[in-house]
């Protein structure tokens, strides 16, 4: 008889002995939900908070390039080959749009002299044999066809009067007071800054010569960034950025995307941007490198406190209350934490009640 009832005396003290270990227990879990006893001191470290949502800009953040709006940037070379003779500026002044920079003496600039000095006297001598043969025609003296003849010889006369006069005022040379063997004054095509100056008298340049100076106009410049495929979606034509310096930490310049290329970068895998900052103050230099901040509009995102984060080996995740004192481990995808606060991009819900603070006492 005492063999008999020994097992089942050893059994009643035993499942007896588990129900007041699990009745002291803290919390219990039965695949991802756990139970916490709300009579263990574990409860009472517990804080909870609803999932809430609050408008938030998404920022971007990539490295960057100042470079020169293109259409304020320009080379500046002689159109012909010839000899320097004189220089009207020096590196770093301020020209206006036209302003000479030097001069140059050129056998080839004589001969566009020349053609329009003949272009101008066939012209005169066109016009004086149409006069002639109209005074003809009205006497009966020629005949019709000769004085068409005569017309058609004064169109093409004053076409190629204006071809050659045209081709004088492309390079900035007023026919009416140009003097045959006169030098070739070179201006700037653009108002701006000569941050670039080669131009030394007694200089022979030749007509494929690289530019001696160069002229930009850097009150705006391009601020390109290279932003990659998977941050593209977030940025769009105006949208809003910040620029900060490695040269001047504390300042902050602002500016606007101007274009986004359509090609990809197949090397990067990234796409440029173009954006226009305004640069008054020339702290950007062209070729400086910097930080840009991307930040899209603002729009609706699930937000919780950045302390009801938990990480294990696989995931990031929170606890989510489905009955008191009950919690299901569920995974979340976090945009970002800033300031105590985490922005969720998913896995949970407006108005659930999640475990803000206490939650690692149940990992």
């Amino acid at each position: 008889m005492f063999l008999l009832f020994l097992p089942i005396t050893l059994c009643w003290i035993s499942c007896g002995g588990n129900k007041e270990e699990e009745n002291d227990a803290p919390y219990r879990f039965n695949g991802n939900t756990v139970y916490v006893n709300p009579n263990h001191v574990v409860a009472e470290k517990i804080e909870t908070t609803q999932v809430t949502v609050e408008e938030y800009s998404r920022e971007i953040i990539t490295a960057g390039s100042i470079q020169p709006i293109t259409t304020q940037y320009a080379y500046i070379a002689p159109p012909f080959a010839g000899r320097i003779t004189k220089s009207h500026v020096s590196i770093g002044q301020t020209v206006k749009e036209n302003t000479p920079l030097f001069e140059i003496i050129s056998s080839d600039f004589m001969e566009t002299q020349k053609e329009f000095y003949q272009a101008q006297s066939e012209r005169e001598l066109a016009l004086k044999d149409m006069k002639r043969k109209e005074d003809l025609f009205q006497n009966g003296v020629a005949s019709e066809k000769e004085l068409e003849e005569a017309i058609n010889l004064l169109k093409i006369a004053e076409k190629e009067y204006e071809n050659a006069r045209a081709a004088l005022n492309i390079f900035h040379v007023n026919p009416d007071e140009m003097v045959l063997g006169q030098p070739m004054v070179i201006r700037s095509p653009i108002a701006g800054n000569v941050i670039e100056n080669n131009v030394v008298t007694g200089l022979y340049l030749k007509d494929d010569a690289e530019p001696v100076a160069i002229v930009a106009n850097i009150s705006q410049v391009w601020v390109v960034a290279q932003v990659k495929e998977k941050d593209l979606r977030y940025i769009h034509d105006d949208s809003e950025l910040k620029i900060q310096l490695a040269a001047y930490p504390d300042k902050e310049l602002r500016g606007k995307v101007f274009h986004i290329d359509e090609a990809v970068d197949e090397e990067t895998r990234s796409v440029r941007v173009l954006s226009i900052c305004d640069n008054k103050d020339e702290l950007l230099k062209l070729g400086m490198y910097v930080t840009i901040h991307f930040h899209e509009s603002p729009s609706p995102h699930l937000v919780i406190p950045e302390k009801a984060l938990l990480q294990d080996e696989k995931m990031t995740f929170v606890f989510v209350q489905t009955a008191p004192h009950t919690y299901v481990k569920t995974p979340v995808e976090v945009e970002v934490t800033k300031d105590g606060k985490a922005i969720i991009e998913g896995g949970l819900e407006k108005g659930q009640t999640i475990i803000s603070a206490g939650g690692y006492y149940l990992k």
